[in-house]
């Protein structure tokens, strides 16, 4: 997959998976990346996917309707991905923290709905149920940071307080963060995942 890989200064940092969102590429969230943590390691990640030429990480057959063959298949690929990952570039495969937007908190979302080791933690901006309807793996240990939109057209807050539920019954974390926005990312949720953060590190 193509990728950067950013080598932090402080290794006992979780790395940072950077997961974009439709038509985003691996530039894309290094930013967030730097307010977030800018000690940690970072490996930011192009989806594999091409939608009218805009990449994403899984398909979908329509709006807010997921190929579920296909997001099967790309959270395997990513989850393999993060394996060689880890060797080739010599970071701790059990201490990774996803912060994916849109799409790319939906393979994060389902990256850990389908393998119980994959993330540390993540955080989800604007995510939706990856799946319906099956059984999630023990996620005890696991934190979960989800911002939301009250206006969001893509994603209803019924859907985050669904994930957050489904999550939560797996034994994860979880935290709901509300803005009064839409579906776009914004500085003040940005800045509620970094306080959520530092809090993630104390606990951890």
């Amino acid at each position: 997959m193509k990728h950067i890989f950013n080598k932090g200064q402080n290794s006992t940092k979780p790395t940072l998976l950077l997961l974009h969102g439709t038509g985003g590429n691996e530039l894309d969230l290094l930013p967030l990346a730097g307010m977030i943590d800018d000690e940690a390691n970072v490996l930011s990640v192009r989806g594999n996917v091409l939608e009218n030429g805009m990449p994403r990480f899984f398909r979908r057959l329509a709006e807010g309707i997921f190929d579920e063959e296909d997001l099967i298949f790309r959270t395997k690929e990513l989850n393999e991905f993060l394996d060689e990952a880890a060797e080739k570039y010599d970071f701790d495969r059990d201490n990774i923290l996803a912060i994916g937007y849109s799409n790319g908190a939906n393979i994060a979302a389902s990256l850990l709905f389908h393998y119980q080791h994959a993330l540390k933690g993540a955080i989800l901006h604007h995510p939706m149920v990856p799946r319906k309807g099956i059984d999630l793996p023990d996620l005890t240990g696991k934190s979960v940071f989800i911002a939301a939109g009250t206006n969001d057209p893509i994603c209803s807050p019924m859907e985050s307080t669904e994930l957050q539920s489904l999550l939560e019954k797996a034994n994860a974390k979880v935290e709901l963060h509300w803005e009064n926005r839409g579906h776009q990312l914004t500085s003040q949720e940005v800045e509620a995942a970094a306080n959520w953060y530092r809090q993630y590190l104390i606990t951890k």
